[in-house]
């Protein structure tokens, strides 16, 4: 039987997932590499099944507790991370905090200095927004308020993504970007200091010009059709 790379490594992970749920139904408490190879194994068979991203991945979440693995276990093993294959292609889900031993609310005390915000996914397929990109450059077709996330980014752990499925709506907490708060590249919208007001209007003038979703005192701005092309016209507009 000629597998794949990919094919083989599911086979693997299999495997081992077969071995935690033996050990676990004979009262034994899991070690890392079993935990992990049970969550992902797990997730997979989701998607598998037709769940949504964000379903695996919260579901994940509620397989196992403290008391299913080794003590040291939920310090060393803060987060999952596995490729699934969905029924829309193959993505990454990171399963943070799986035994749910309270990691999500370390942040707390530095919120107060954030935002929440919700963000629409307009397009067909799941859309992907990592930790630090600058929020107000983000996919076209995420509708947004651009003016509010402008400096801004999201508060997940650094390295993560937050995955948004097709007509999905979410709410997160943002956080101002830090250091020097100078953005280049990305759009090249912006290629300037955060905190200049003009470099703000041109930026987000520019980005609602080519068609980006845009939410402006609480009225959509630019529509679906809009965003699909958005980031031609932008490119367009940099090469004249």
């Amino acid at each position: 039987m000629a597998l794949t790379p990919g094919e083989a490594d599911r086979l693997l992970l299999f495997t081992q997932a077969q071995l935690a749920r033996a050990r676990r139904e004979r009262g034994l408490r899991l070690n890392v590499p079993e935990a992990t190879a049970y969550i992902a194994d797990a997730v997979c068979e989701w998607a598998r099944d037709g769940l949504s991203l964000t379903q695996a991945r919260d579901q994940a979440r509620t397989l196992l507790t403290v008391d299913d693995v080794l003590s040291d276990v939920p310090e060393v093993l803060v987060e999952v991370r596995v490729e699934a294959r969905f029924d829309d292609g193959t993505r990454l889900i990171v399963v943070r905090d799986p035994f749910c031993v309270g990691l999500a609310d370390e942040s707390v005390d530095h919120r107060v200095t954030g935002t929440s915000m919700t963000m629409r996914n307009e397009a067909s397929t799941p859309i992907g927004v990592t930790s630090h990109i600058h929020l107000a450059e983000v996919n076209p077709r995420l509708r947004l308020n651009r003016d509010a996330a402008f400096g801004m980014r999201l508060d997940i752990p650094t390295g993560t993504t937050l995955w948004i499925s097709p007509g999905e709506t979410v709410e997160t907490h943002l956080v101002p970007i830090g250091g020097e708060r100078v953005v280049e590249g990305n759009t090249g919208v912006v290629d300037g200091p955060l905190d200049d007001p003009a470099v703000r209007d041109r930026a987000l003038a520019r980005l609602r010009e080519c068609g980006y979703l845009d939410v402006v005192d609480g009225q959509p701005v630019n529509a679906a059709a809009d965003a699909e092309t958005a980031v031609a016209r932008l490119m367009d507009g940099r090469r004249s």
